[in-house]
């Protein structure tokens, strides 16, 4: 509201995406920050399918003549550049005051009332309804170009570190209650309402590398044993840590799953609990290892950002969907017959906690996927983008809007299951990032 057009808004707080979407309609430059992964896909998709009105910029030709036509006078033989920071031709009415009416030079005798109104607006001030530009009817506008970036969780130390306090040194570190309270009361939750893993008990538990302790009936009736590992509140959980924990599970207490909560995970976490994978299962989230330790499922579980607000802050917003598991995803990976490559992504392999079992879900729940054609295993950069929709397409109403402009055949080249042919990559990699729609995700690796 107090900016013009071509400034940059910053909203740290962007939840379902309502200012980038307001930024975009009117010119403005956007940034917006969430800490939920579940905002972000929702702000992403409604930015994304928002069908915007075309204003006419003053700096534009169509604007030159729009301005001219209402100040009555011929606008500058200037170059036009459609530069937004030039503002929209607005609507405007006279403003009539006093002065204008007692001081008019116009206003005389005998004159009637059309006569005196046409002389006081000649004379008055005019004020532009900044709310109403002139729109263009005949063209459609979409969002502009934009990225979605995302962090792993990071630490801010000052230049002296603090001592650390007694109290921050004992067992169970903030965090670490925070994330037993809320794992006790919140369960583990997958893409399926009904598989739901609740915890009978819940305890600390003196280990190693692993955390807690406790016990959960399963779908059958049964109880079982489970140990949880809880990954640092500000780093990443990656493949040695994964192991030890598995190792210590193993190690003479019988427990019968093992949950690795982490805020982050690397992009070999998925493989490494491969290994642990018990017979007749696949997936990324089952894990145990065959060789010389036994076999032990192995739950990889994201933790939502917001365990990071506090206590206080989580008694107000609820326990919904801060523990969740997402599942690795089902890639198969052809050559062609001139050599190049062709991913094709067909579906998430899910663990349900409720009954141990590990099944195939369709690619309805995939929101969108990325590949990086030569993956570097430092980071991942988005080389070809896809979108699966999931049911009803969201960008439906997007695509009537510009049934007259739009490419059916570049259209049909984003949505969709199966990549475009690439060439194999000099670094033998490539890596698929899946992301479902309530803003989780998951990457995997492969040789090539």
């Amino acid at each position: 509201m107090t900016t013009d057009p071509g400034d940059l808004v910053l909203d740290p707080t962007a939840g379902s995406g309502t200012t980038p979407v307001v930024a975009e309609k009117w010119g403005r430059r956007w940034i917006g920050i969430d800490t939920s992964r579940v905002a972000l896909a929702l702000a992403r998709t409604r930015v994304m399918s928002a069908r915007l009105p075309a204003y006419l910029l003053a700096d534009s030709p169509e604007g030159r003549r729009q301005e001219a036509k209402l100040t009555g006078q011929p606008q500058p033989a200037t170059d036009t550049r459609r530069d937004v920071r030039k503002g929209f031709v607005y609507r405007r009415v006279p403003h009539v005051t006093l002065k204008s009416i007692a001081q008019n030079p116009d206003i005389g005798e005998g004159m009637s009332r059309e006569e005196i109104d046409a002389a006081i607006a000649r004379h008055a001030d005019r004020e532009l309804l900044l709310d109403q530009p002139y729109e263009n009817k005949e063209a459609v506008r979409v969002a502009g170009p934009f990225t979605v970036e995302s962090l792993s969780p990071h630490r801010m130390l000052a230049f002296e570190e603090q001592p650390v306090s007694e109290e921050t040194q004992e067992s169970g570190a903030p965090f670490a209650t925070t994330v037993l309270e809320n794992l006790r009361k919140a369960g583990v939750q997958n893409t399926v309402k009904q598989e739901h893993l609740d915890f009978d008990s819940l305890e600390p538990f003196a280990g190693d590398a692993l955390d807690l302790q406790g016990e959960f009936t399963d779908a059958a009736g049964e109880t079982r044993r489970v140990a949880v590992l809880i990954g640092p509140e500000h780093n990443t959980v990656g493949g040695v840590l994964i192991k030890e924990a598995a190792k210590e599970a193993l190690r003479g207490v019988g427990f019968d799953l093992l949950l690795v909560c982490a805020m982050a995970f690397d992009a070999h976490a998925g493989e490494v609990a491969k290994e642990f994978q018990p017979d007749g299962q696949s997936g990324w989230a089952v894990a145990a290892e065959e060789k010389h330790i036994g076999r032990l499922p192995v739950l990889l579980v994201r933790m939502n950002p917001d365990l990071a607000m506090g206590d206080e802050l989580l008694k107000k917003t609820g326990a919904g969907n801060l523990f969740m598991v997402f599942g690795e995803p089902d890639v198969a990976i052809e050559r062609t017959d001139d050599g190049q490559l062709v991913v094709e992504v067909r579906g998430v392999d899910v663990y349900d906690p409720t009954t141990g079992q590990v099944r195939s879900s369709s690619t309805d729940d995939i929101a969108c996927w990325f590949v990086d054609t030569s993956y570097n295993q430092e980071s991942f950069f988005v080389r070809e983008a896809y979108f699966t929709g999931g049911g009803e397409d969201p960008y439906k109403s997007l695509q009537r809007a510009l049934r007259a402009d739009i490419d059916e055949e570049a259209w049909e080249a984003l949505y969709r299951t199966r990549s475009r042919p690439f060439p194999v990559p000099a670094t033998g990699r490539i890596a698929v990032k899946v992301i479902n729609h309530y803003g989780d995700e998951v990457m995997k690796a492969y040789e090539v």
